[in-house]
Formats: structure tokens, C-alpha cells, sequence
């Protein structure tokens, strides 16, 4: 019998259309909330310390929230990631509205953090709900738990197609779940997407508008060295992210000293570099439009600080996700490769290392190709170096990760047993 003929495919699809709907309203109001509390911070330059002084105030503030919040609430110091969400295909139905509640202030605060986190939370965890509630089985429930999650990153990301495609890669559901989860997929964004659209229209599409360049062989052949460069991006990421956790858990000291602490860090460089605050979406906007006027000194500084701001953000107690910021730091990158090399396009480095490195965190080479078209509207000949780039920084990550664990294993463990 296929899947269509029998009665629990059906209800997943009623489900998938409800979660839609859901996904639609939920992140348009969570996002309007974001946006209003977040007001706090305009009037900044984009120079040295264009921020304001009192900003440290608040996002000091904004850490002893977190770490109030956290402990009254009995939030767990390790919250699963983004990620980690999306493989294990289940939530913690009493974590999401914990989850929900700190990500929020987190992100009003100025944290470099994302949104993703707290709407895949909500979203995931109202598939979770539902399919208890309709008495699904094991593999229907995680079915509907990626609808959940496509549902509300439908009107978020403005592509049915890229919140599909990004969920496959990221989950890999198997078998007779595979196909469950696509049409189930596509039915959740698409309805959500379209009432995201008619009350705010497509807010991610060609958010990141870049000058047109024209298509030439020679920047097949550059996708290579951009993408070893973002490799080198990637890892020092991971590195400032896992050397920030570290400290932060070795400090003997109690949670909320830890994010107050973290709250006066990326405070402070925000003051000094006011686009590394927040989760960097408007901001990257912004330095993508005043790409010309940065120079060298000033943009590669952005970018070491927003690697910086993103650690200990998530290393201090700061809960939300990693797809804003990685965007951020991928255009940064590019950005700064113009600068240093006026003879490369804008427009070329900017695409090609702005999905560069999320799609090697996040193991999403495709769906990553993908969004960067769709986000700053390049043409189709110019997707083919953003694909060897982006696979570049992929296999140079992996390559990395490699060495590092052979290291550790010894040569002896890390071939494999018959």
C-alpha cells in the first residue's frame, strides 16, 4: 500500500496545513515583538564606536535577565541547538515555552544570536503537541515535528523551497519518512509562507542586494582559493565558540554572573563595532550597502568581533541560533576579500562566502547555494562558483575535523575495524 492510501498520510497533511497557519501568525508576532524591543539600539554608526556607552547597560542587564530568568524558570545551562533540533526530529515539550522565554530576551538584549532557535522551538514543539494529541506514532510524531518547524521558517526565510530542502539536508529522514516529511514539508511553508507574505510581503528575498558582475571562467577556478578562505572562517568560528564555552564553564561562578559577564563583553565591542550586536540580519544589511565606504582595518575587524560577540554569546547562557550570525560572518568575510582584493567582484565574494559558513556548520551545502541566490538575487550562471565554494569550505572543514580527530585518537584508532 503507498503512503497515500492510508489514513494517518492524510491526517499528517491536515496537521501540516494547521501548523502553517500556526507557524504564519507565531513568528510574525514573536518577530514584530523582537523587532519593537530591539528599537533600543538604532541611531548608531556604522564607524568605531559608533555605538552608545549606556548600550553596555543594557546588554549587562539583559544578561542578569537571562540569568535570573534561567534559574527561576530551571532552564538547563546546555539547551539543545538548532542543529540538534533538526536531527533528533523531538522536543521537550516542557523546555519550548523556557526556551522560548530566555531566546526572547536574548535576542532584545543584543546577543549575537538568531531568531531560528526560538521559532523552531515553537514550532517543533507544536508538532510535537499536536501529534500526541492525535495519537500519532513514533515516526508520524517526528514527521510532524519537522512540519512544525517548516511551518514557521516558511514566512521567515520567503522560499517554501529553501526551509524544504534545508530540513532534508539537515535531518536525512529515511525511508518511507522521506517522502511523509517532504509533501508534509512543502504543505506547512507553503501555507505559511503564504500569509507571512500578504500581511509582511517576502522580507528575506534580496535582502542582500550586491552589485551585478559579470560572469566570466576564471571565477569557477576562484570559487577554490574563496572557499579554502572560508574554511579558514569556519574553523576560526568553531574555535572562538568553543573556546568561549570552555571558559565560561570552567568559571566557578553562578550562571547569572556567567551571562551578565557575557552581556558586558559583546557590550562593550558592540559599542566600539555596533554591527556585531544583535543577530546580525539588518546589520549585514547595512554593511553590505556601505561596503564601498569600510576599509580593510575596519572590516576585518567586524568580522574577528562578530566572531568573538557570537561565542560568547553562546557560551555565557544567551540561548538562540546560528544561521543569522554565520550569515553575518560569511558576508563579512566576503567583504573583506573585496577589500583586499579590489580585482574580485563584490558581488562574487559576497555570494560566494555568505552560505559558505553556515552550509559547513550545518552540513547544508545545497540548501545553502540556494538561499544565498535567492538573498542577494545573483543570476543563475553565478551560482556556479557560489556551489564550488561553498562544497570547498565544506570539504576543507571536514578535512580539519579529520586531522583534529586523528590527532586525538592516535593513528592506530582511527582506522576502522572489519
Amino acid at each position: 500500500m503507498t503512503v497515500t492510501r492510508q489514513r494517518e498520510f492524510w491526517v499528517l497533511i491536515g496537521c501540516a496545513i494547521a501548523l502553517g497557519v500556526f507557524g504564519a501568525f507565531a513568528s510574525l508576532i514573536s518577530l514584530g515583538i523582537i523587532k519593537f524591543g530591539s528599537k533600543w539600539s538604532t541611531g548608531a554608526r556604522l564607524g568605531w564606536f559608533g555605538g552608545h556607552w549606556w548600550w553596555i547597560a543594557v546588554t549587562a542587564g539583559a544578561g542578569v535577565v537571562v540569568g535570573l530568568l534561567g534559574r527561576l524558570i530551571h532552564l538547563p545551562e546546555e539547551v539543545p541547538g538548532l542543529f540538534e533540533d533538526l536531527t533528533t526530529e523531538r522536543f521537550d515539550l516542557g523546555l519550548v515555552p523556557r526556551t522560548v522565554a530566555v531566546s526572547a530576551v536574548s535576542l532584545i538584549g543584543g546577543a549575537s544570536v538568531g531568531p531560528e532557535k526560538m521559532l523552531a522551538s515553537m514550532g517543533g514543539g507544536a508538532g510535537s503537541w499536536l501529534a500526541r494529541r492525535r495519537g500519532l506514532g513514533k515516526e508520524d510524531l517526528q514527521v510532524n515535528t519537522l512540519a512544525g518547524i517548516a511551518g514557521i521558517f516558511g514566512g521567515l526565510f520567503s522560499s517554501p523551497v529553501i526551509v524544504v530542502l534545508l530540513i532534508l539536508e539537515i535531518a536525512r529522514p529515511g525511508g518511507q519518512r522521506f517522502s511523509k516529511t517532504l509533501v508534509t514539508d512543502i504543505a506547512a511553508s507553503s501555507v505559511s509562507f503564504g500569509i507571512y507574505f500578504a500581511i509582511a510581503g517576502a522580507v528575506f528575498l534580496g535582502v542582500y542586494r550586491v552589485p551585478q558582475y559579470r560572469f566570466e571562467d576564471w571565477q569557477l577556478l576562484a570559487g577554490i582559493p574563496l572557499g579554502l578562505f572560508g574554511a579558514l572562517v569556519t574553523t576560526m568560528t568553531a574555535g572562538f565558540t568553543t573556546l568561549a564555552s570552555r571558559l565560561f564553564r570552567q568559571l566557578k561562578a553562578p550562571a547569572i554572573a556567567k551571562s551578565t559577564l557575557g552581556g558586558l563583553l559583546f557590550g562593550v565591542v558592540g559599542v566600539a563595532l555596533p554591527l556585531t550586536m544583535f543577530s546580525g540580519g539588518e546589520q549585514l544589511a547595512s554593511e553590505i550597502r556601505d561596503a564601498r565606504g569600510l576599509g580593510l582595518g575596519l572590516g576585518f575587524a567586524i568580522l574577528i568581533a562578530k566572531m568573538f560577540t557570537y561565542g560568547v554569546s553562546q557560551g555565557s547562557g544567551f540561548v538562540g541560533g546560528p544561521i543569522f550570525p554565520t550569515l553575518f560572518i560569511g558576508g563579512a568575510a566576503g567583504i573583506v576579500v573585496h577589500q583586499a582584493i579590489p580585482g574580485v567582484p563584490l558581488g562574487l565574494a559576497f555570494s560566494c562566502l555568505l552560505p559558505a559558513v553556515l552550509g559547513s556548520l550545518a552540513a547544508a551545502p545545497f540548501s545553502m547555494v540556494l538561499m544565498a541566490a535567492i538573498l542577494t538575487r545573483v543570476g543563475p550562471l553565478q551560482t556556479s562558483p557560489i556551489l564550488i565554494t561553498v562544497v570547498t569550505t565544506f570539504l576543507g572543514v571536514a578535512g580539519v575535523r579529520y586531522l583534529l580527530g586523528t590527532r586525538a585518537t592516535g593513528p592506530s584508532d582511527s582506522v576502522p575495524q572489519e
